[in-house]
C-alpha cells in the first residue's frame, strides 16, 4: 500500500497487545477509516497502565467523563492537533480527507449500532474479558484484572462459569435477529449497511467483529451465525484490515 512509503500525516495511538495483535474495537473503527481513505499513518502502541499518563502528557482534552483517557487518540501532524475519542476523530478525518467519503451517520446506522450495544454488548462483556488477559503483557494483564475485578466486584473467570455464556447468547437472540434484518435493508444494492459504499456503521460493526475474532474465535463465529448479514460486511472490509501498524 502506498501509505507505507510516504511520510505519515497521522499518528494513531492504539492498545498494545502481544504478538502484534490488534483487538481494540474502537481503534479498529479509526484504523479502517484511515486505510479506506489511504491516509498515511503510523501507530504508537500503549499498554493499559500507560494510556492515561501517555495521553495526559500530550495535553489531550478528556471528554470521556469518569473514563478520562482512552484509545483511540491521534496526532494530526499537518494541523498539530491531538484528538481523543473515535467519534471526534472520525469527524476530523472526514472533514480533512473528504475523498473517498464515509457517511458518518444515518437513521439506519444509528439503529444498527444501538442494537449492537443493547444486545451484543452484554454478551461480549461476558465472553471477552476473561480471555482478553491472555493477549496482554503480564504487566498490562495484572492492571486489567485488578481494575476490572474491582469495578465489577467479581473475578474475570466467574463471568464464564457454568452456562453463563449460553444464557447471554440466548437472551440476545431476538435482538440480534432484529439487527440482522436492519443490516440487510440495502443488501440488494451491495454488501454494506447503506448498499454499495461503506459507512461508519460498517466500520463500527467490523471493529467489534475483528476485536472478538482476535480474542475468542468461537464468539466471533457465533456472532456471524446469529447476525448473518455481518458476514458480507466483514468480507468486504478485509482489504482495509491489511495494514495494522
Amino acid at each position: 500500500m502506498a501509505t507505507d512509503t510516504i511520510e505519515p500525516e497521522v499518528v494513531l495511538y492504539d492498545l498494545a497487545c502481544i504478538e502484534g495483535e490488534r483487538f481494540s474495537p474502537v481503534v479498529w473503527r479509526i484504523r479502517l477509516m484511515l486505510n479506506y481513505k489511504q491516509i498515511p499513518y503510523r501507530t504508537i502502541f500503549v499498554e493499559f497502565p500507560d494510556i492515561e499518563p501517555t495521553l495526559k502528557a500530550l495535553d489531550i482534552p478528556s471528554t470521556l467523563g469518569e473514563k478520562k483517557y482512552s484509545v483511540p487518540a491521534i496526532h494530526h501532524l499537518p494541523s498539530n492537533k491531538y484528538i481523543m475519542d473515535s467519534d471526534a476523530i472520525s469527524k476530523l478525518l472526514e472533514s480533512t480527507y473528504p475523498k473517498p467519503s464515509i457517511q458518518l451517520s444515518s437513521d439506519l446506522g444509528t439503529k444498527i449500532e444501538a442494537h449492537g450495544r443493547a444486545f451484543l454488548g452484554p454478551v461480549l462483556s461476558i465472553t471477552v474479558p476473561p480471555r482478553e488477559i491472555d493477549h496482554l503483557s503480564p504487566r498490562a494483564a495484572e492492571f486489567f484484572r485488578r481494575t476490572r475485578e474491582a469495578r465489577w466486584g467479581r473475578t474475570l473467570e466467574s463471568l464464564i462459569e457454568g452456562d453463563n455464556e449460553e444464557q447471554a447468547w440466548a437472551a440476545a437472540h431476538e435482538g440480534l435477529k432484529e439487527q440482522d434484518k436492519l443490516i440487510k435493508t440495502h443488501r440488494a444494492e451491495g454488501p454494506f449497511v447503506l448498499g454499495a459504499k461503506p459507512s461508519y456503521t460498517d466500520f463500527f460493526t467490523v471493529g467489534v467483529m475483528e476485536s472478538t475474532r482476535m480474542v475468542h474465535e468461537k464468539s466471533f463465529r457465533r456472532h456471524m451465525k446469529e447476525v448473518e448479514g455481518t458476514q458480507a460486511i466483514y468480507a468486504a472490509c478485509l482489504p482495509w484490515m491489511v495494514k495494522r501498524d
